[in-house]
């Protein structure tokens, strides 16, 4: 069987394509949470947090074709850097692409020199919090707009 190419790059947050996916994300994440706005709790992030010096954000393509994405920042000036709108799409779901784009992430936090990775993810994720505990993260107590959400989990790594 023939590996399908994939790539990953930098993209701007703001392009079409990120847009799609980031629209898809929000409208998966309804869905888990019926009632909640997806972006209440960590707020939409302004496309200038994922560009360097501040952050990255990444886009997947399978064959050509976006797949994921996932984008680091840093919001806490020194403080660890932090995982935003990590996304795979459902077809490419299976294929190791998320622990790819988390790999990736963890890479650009090193470049930005973070010693420090954290994320919010929630209750009703449960394949995600396989991954970030499988990638050797650690829960901690909900941080900044996560503070008080009960649907909120919140992990950290040391890089």
């Amino acid at each position: 069987m023939i590996e399908p190419e994939i790539s990953i790059g930098p993209e701007s947050y703001a392009s079409p394509t990120v847009r799609r996916l980031v629209a898809a994300l929000a409208e998966e994440l309804a869905r888990r949470y019926p009632g909640d706005d997806p972006n209440c709790k960590g707020g939409e992030p302004e496309p200038e947090e994922f560009e360097p010096p501040r952050g990255r954000f990444l886009v997947v393509r399978m064959e050509g074709e976006p797949v994921g994405c996932g984008g680091v920042c840093m919001r806490d000036g020194a403080g660890p850097a932090e995982v935003r709108r990590m996304y795979v799409v459902p077809q490419a779901r299976g294929l190791g692409i998320s622990r790819r784009i988390l790999d990736a992430l963890e890479q650009e936090a090193r470049r930005l020199g973070r010693k420090r990775l954290r994320l919010e993810t929630g209750i009703n994720q449960p394949e995600a919090i396989g991954l970030y505990t499988s990638s050797d993260f650690e829960r901690i107590r909900n941080f900044g707009p996560y503070v008080g959400e009960a649907r909120s989990v919140c992990f950290e790594k040391r890089l």
